[in-house]
């Protein structure tokens, strides 16, 4: 999945937006205002972090070796998917969709997506 593919995937999320609120080189995609993924736009192919249920994270980690505990974030409940790295396209989306789950789940009601 290359940048572009993961821009066009995550903006058609409901409610989401991107923003970059940490520098000129973080990409970061929220719903509601909450981030759900995140990547470096000069480094993408050092991956992109994903929200992950954290006994799903350590699986994912343990069967995948293009998934790595989240990088700079908490490692128990992100993980950094390597985009380029021989993943098939429909399980890295899913992997996204499962981000973009488990922060819709967790926003009051009134703040989630319609």
């Amino acid at each position: 999945m290359n940048i572009e593919d993961l821009r066009d995937y995550c903006l058609a999320k409901p409610g989401t937006t991107e923003e970059m609120p940490f520098d000129q080189d973080t990409l970061v995609f929220k719903v509601s205002g909450k981030m759900f993924a995140l990547c470096s736009l000069s480094e993408y192919e050092k991956g992109i972090a994903l929200k992950c249920d954290p006994e799903q994270a350590v699986l994912l980690r343990e069967q995948y070796s293009q998934i790595l505990p989240g990088y700079h974030m908490s490692k128990k409940h992100w993980n950094t998917v390597i985009p380029e790295a021989g993943l098939p396209l429909e399980f890295i989306k899913s992997l996204i969709d499962l981000s973009y789950t488990l922060v819709v789940a967790k926003l009051p009601r009134a703040q989630k997506p319609a």
